[in-house]
């Protein structure tokens, strides 16, 4: 029987598309979902993160203007991308987020608890390699991977 979402999850995947929605892009992908997370100030896995949702913000766009700036486009700062509006449905996936959703799934199940929460979502972002998005902003943004999931294990 398949995992189902508790609120927590429908928030984090509200929160995803809404930050995939706000740069333009047309698929959700891992560092949506990292940055979803973030939203809910509230919850273990983004106390366990310890990184406030402008910081992420603010260094995905750092990193955003670095990949450009290697492929010789200069930039001053990223612009307002027109937003995408994706309605009731949940955006494509790319694979990475395909990945997660699916380790996620996996996480919970052993664990018996009948639902699927963020620190599942947390612990799968946490095992993904650069240069897989999210994996990049955790790099970037100094986290800890070893003691997050400590946090989370407590």
């Amino acid at each position: 029987m398949p995992e189902r979402p508790g609120d927590g999850v429908k928030m984090l995947l509200r929160s995803a598309t809404e930050e995939a929605g706000l740069r333009g892009d047309r698929r959700l992908g891992t560092d949506h979902l990292l940055l979803g997370l973030l939203h809910d100030t509230g919850s273990p896995a983004a106390r366990a993160l310890g990184v406030s949702l402008a910081d992420a913000r603010a260094t995905r766009d750092e990193l955003d203007l670095a990949a450009l700036a290697a492929v010789g486009v200069r930039v001053a700062a990223v612009g307002e991308p027109p937003p995408v509006a994706f309605g009731r449905r949940l955006p494509p996936l790319t694979s990475g987020a395909r990945d997660v959703l699916k380790r996620a799934v996996e996480d919970a199940h052993p664990r018996r608890t009948g639902r699927i929460d963020a620190r599942h979502f947390l612990r799968a972002l946490l095992a993904r390699e650069r240069p897989d998005p999210a994996a990049e902003l955790l790099h970037a943004l100094r986290v800890d991977r070893a003691n997050v999931l400590e946090d989370l294990a407590r």
